[in-house]
């Protein structure tokens, strides 16, 4: 189950930005987004103007026409929401508990190595 922070289409929308290996014009973005129908060229322009006002795109103006790119990495962006809820809830160690409890075996190992990788980075920074 994916995190539902974003409507469909500003799915669609962060989607091809992440994708993207550098900041799109609107034109851009509409052509290369994964949606289901077609969707106009003012409602991508009006709901990139939104994502920007949220504070999750940077933009810049390259003629008549604005750039949009992420201000954050999906992996970052995904963090900062998984930070948000643990943070959010009633109990945060009944929550990581439960969360933990419905990783998968190799969710636990990819766990267990970051856990090792930001304890030695840590121990290195001290």
């Amino acid at each position: 189950m994916a995190i539902r922070e974003f409507g469909e289409l500003e799915s669609a929308i962060m989607d091809a930005l992440w994708r993207a290996d550098r900041p799109l014009a609107v034109r851009e973005v509409r052509e290369s987004m994964d949606y289901d129908r077609d969707v106009a060229y003012t409602t991508v322009m009006t709901v990139t103007n939104i994502l920007f006002h949220k504070g999750l795109l940077d933009r810049r103006k390259c003629g008549r026409a604005w750039q949009y790119w992420p201000r954050e990495s999906r992996e970052e962006h995904t963090a900062r929401v998984m930070r948000e809820v643990f943070s959010g809830c009633g109990d945060p160690h009944t929550t990581m508990l439960r969360f933990v409890e419905s990783c998968s075996d190799e969710d636990m190992a990819r766990l267990g190595a970051a856990l090792r990788e930001v304890r030695s980075r840590r121990a290195r920074a001290s």
